[in-house]
């Protein structure tokens, strides 16, 4: 395929407009028809570009016969309908995480993804930041000596966050919370340079009398015999941040903000200057777009994948009942 890829957006939340605007300028892709049901999620970016068709019926997305691919930014409940609707019309799909809610639905996804064959991926951000590749690489040099930890701290003074807070799903406990959506993306980061986590001990606490997003977790892991503990809260007066930690027994790694990486050989912590992309989702596109064509890449979570991290992610709701 030496043509530009015809690309369909379902959802036009945060996300979903990021993406739109990184697939708007994309030499591979050609934006052909975006869908919410949200008419003035629609009205909105449809004053932006003028050569897109827009539509408040994501089924039309699906249906498109102009179509190569289709990109899926809904709440997660919707996953797995848009997706397997999209396989089984031979499109390729590149879908937000989590991969779904409920277990057999990402069981389905998965094994429909393989025996269609088409190009499938999950957009987890970590997938290509310059500080996992040279976490990885440095892995693979045997430069951190025997890995000993992992370590996962997330905490957040306000849930959802800022730039969250059109999206309500978010904050409710059927298919919100920061384990999703956060801690999905350190899973998987877990996943790929250590191997699948396998619950231990898992707990999640929720506020009292509603059926909101969880409060606080707490987590114990084994990933390729490696322990992983988890920690997270929201709704307390603390700074937001984001860590996954690393340690070995020559050196250890931190994984700060999304993108800043600091090493320690058993002192202080050093900043560690990061070359090449920081990775984004026009490089993700990128990938996705090599993937349709049959080419060579690495740095793309499939449906696999995030079916692992979804097993790891829901065995906290499922040990909360």
């Amino acid at each position: 395929m030496s043509k530009r890829i015809g690309l369909g957006i379902i959802g036009l939340g945060a996300m979903g407009t990021e993406l739109l605007e990184a697939a708007a300028s994309h030499d591979d892709f050609k934006v052909v028809l975006c869908a919410d049901v949200n008419e003035a999620a629609v009205a909105r970016e449809r004053r932006k570009y003028s050569g897109i068709d827009f539509t408040t019926e994501p089924e039309a997305v699906v249906a498109a016969e102009n179509l190569d691919a289709v990109y899926i930014a809904t709440p997660p409940r919707f996953h797995a309908a848009y997706a397997m609707a999209a396989m089984r019309a031979g499109k390729a799909v590149f879908c937000e995480k989590p991969l779904a809610v409920d277990l057999a639905e990402g069981e389905a996804m998965a094994d429909l993804a393989r025996t269609t064959g088409v190009a499938n991926a999950v957009n987890f951000a970590l997938a290509d930041r310059h500080a996992t590749l040279e976490i990885e690489r440095a892995l693979g040099a045997g430069e951190l000596g025997s890995v000993g930890s992992v370590e996962i701290r997330l905490a957040f003074p306000q849930w959802p966050r800022a730039f969250q807070t059109d999206a309500s799903w978010l904050s409710g406990r059927a298919e919100g919370g920061f384990v999703r959506e956060v801690f999905s993306h350190f899973a998987y980061l877990t996943d790929r340079l250590i191997g699948e986590l396998e619950p231990v001990f898992v707990s999640l606490d929720f506020p009292q009398g509603k059926d909101a997003s969880e409060i606080s977790a707490f987590g114990l892991f084994r990933a390729g015999g490696v322990p992983v503990r988890v920690f997270g809260q929201a709704g307390l007066a603390v700074p937001e941040s984001y860590e996954w930690t690393i340690a070995g027994s020559r050196r250890a790694y931190r994984l700060r903000n999304w993108g800043e990486l600091e090493v320690s050989v058993g002192e202080s912590w050093q900043n560690v200057a990061l070359s090449g992309a920081r990775g984004s989702e026009y490089t993700r596109l990128s990938a996705f777009a090599r993937a349709i064509r049959g080419e060579p890449q690495t740095n793309l979570a499939d449906f696999a994948a995030g079916l692992r991290v979804q097993r790891a992610v829901e065995a906290f709701h499922a040990k909360a009942g």
